[in-house]
């Protein structure tokens, strides 16, 4: 039967308090002696099993976060704009506030995003995505999207857009997405379930953080 590691404690293996050896040769000192050293190395294989074997890592609770908007996002041309969240799917040592995506836990993260474009107007347009990290623009992290003119008037043209980054952040850090466009007819778009066949609704962002590393030093 396969150990259940659910809910199991994470204990360290404690340093094994070795007896004091006597002058002399003993057979019973050295059944202790082995005793102890028996037991230590059993802590450490049991410890090393939560980490190695298949059910292991259940108790690894990495920081990671899963968060999306499900209203319109719209701006004015060529404007920097932030990129709002208001739902948390998933959260551990992970926040949001508006547009803030904040860490509790110093790390190397991996960001990702995606956003549900729509272009209305008659000509194609382009759009431009980058990461603030703490206010501050993360230089190279800046995409450019071409989005072709609309259909027809009543069909806009649509495209789910996305990439990911890692980053750096110290504890209390927060990274922020902006956008902008040539046209304020492109907007960030919440589609609501539909039918034929049923369909769930799209969040127009979705953005996630995944710990990936310790910072180093």
């Amino acid at each position: 039967m396969a150990t259940e590691f659910k809910n199991l404690p994470l204990i360290a293996p404690q340093q094994p308090r070795l007896l004091v050896a006597p002058q002399e040769y003993e057979r019973q000192y050295q059944d202790q002696l082995n005793n102890v050293l028996r037991l230590y190395f059993n802590q450490l294989q049991n410890f090393n099993q939560l980490f190695t074997t298949n059910t292991g890592g259940a108790l690894l609770q990495f920081p990671h976060g899963a968060f999306s908007s499900s209203v319109d996002q719209t701006t004015t041309a060529n404007t920097a704009t932030l990129m709002t969240l208001n739902t948390t799917d998933f959260a551990n040592q992970i926040s949001i506030a508006s547009s803030k995506i904040t860490v509790a836990v110093a790390g190397t993260y991996n960001f990702q995003f995606s956003v549900q474009l729509e272009n209305s107007n008659n000509a194609p347009q382009d759009v431009f995505i980058w990461l603030k990290q703490n206010g501050v623009d993360i230089v190279g992290s800046t995409g450019k999207v071409g989005l072709p003119a609309r259909k027809n008037p009543g069909d806009p043209f649509h495209s789910i857009i996305g990439w990911n980054y890692f980053v750096n952040l110290s504890a209390g850090q927060y990274i922020e997405l902006y956008w902008s466009t040539t046209s304020a007819d492109v907007s960030i778009q919440y589609y609501p379930a539909s039918g034929t066949p049923t369909k769930p609704s799209t969040q127009s962002v979705v953005a996630t953080m995944s710990f990936v590393s310790a910072l180093y030093t």
